[in-house]
């Protein structure tokens, strides 16, 4: 078991608990993290965060489809969201290549497969709630609007009225500086390039999640790509809640 994942017992249940405190501070480079098997052999996983039981959690993963992978049909009972980062990721409602953005609501049900194999970020339960609508849109495609400061370009992936959630992408430009706050807090995903702040040096494939009243200065030295979300932190579980033992 990693460090900083633990077991919680309630009730005669178990359930995993990884990066799942949402007061804290977390960055992970996941390019040096294993692959680990899922219920499928030709699908692979990185897991960045989770909380519940083992197939059934709030997670947030890096998945691996080699070709000709498949993966069983099955239920999302809480939502699904997916970014296409490499290669084509494909079901029976379509084929989805890079840089396509999916929200799947509750209650979507699909049977997964690659014919020639991709990498997708994942974030699974936790897009609850009657009402949301499906979508599927290629990033590339969508208007770019200014930023908060020059060199940064912003297209908006999903904003529904009635929703916190807000999902985004920007582009960097090199020798981009910004100094941030993010009252709600926020998850990104380094998705080329590099992202800098107090020292420190973030590459591709690193996601951070930073918590409510984060305020931090970034620079991009040689510009950046990135994914970006706020507002869903609220509605996720989190370590040590009410009734449950470490």
């Amino acid at each position: 078991m990693p460090a900083d994942e633990s077991r919680l017992e309630r009730d005669g249940a178990e359930a995993l608990a990884l990066n799942a405190d949402m007061s804290r501070r977390v960055v992970i480079d996941s390019t040096r993290m294993p692959w680990q098997p899922s219920p499928s052999a030709t699908v692979w996983r990185k897991r960045l965060h989770l909380y519940g039981a083992a197939e059934s959690a709030q997670v947030t993963s890096i998945v691996r489809y080699e070709a000709g992978a498949t993966f069983p049909a099955h239920d999302h009972p809480a939502g699904e969201e997916i970014l296409v980062l490499h290669g084509v990721f494909s079901d029976e409602h379509g084929d989805w290549g890079r840089g396509c953005h999916l929200l799947n609501p509750e209650g979507f049900r699909h049977a997964p497969f690659s014919q020639e194999g991709c990498v997708i970020f994942v974030k699974l339960q936790q897009y609850a709630g009657a009402g949301r609508r499906h979508q599927a849109v290629l990033s590339d495609t969508l208007e770019r609007q200014p930023g908060d400061a020059a060199g940064i370009e912003v297209r908006l992936l999903y904003r529904q009225r009635g929703f916190a959630e807000q999902i985004w992408m920007e582009n960097w430009a090199a020798g981009t500086s910004v100094e941030r706050c993010y009252p709600d807090g926020v998850e990104m995903l380094i998705i080329a390039g590099s992202l800098g702040e107090a020292g420190a040096v973030h590459g591709r494939g690193t996601w951070l999640r930073l918590p409510a009243g984060a305020t931090t200065a970034w620079h991009s030295a040689g510009g950046c790509h990135l994914y970006l979300q706020s507002g869903a932190m609220p509605s996720l579980h989190s370590t040590a809640p009410e009734g449950w033992t470490g």
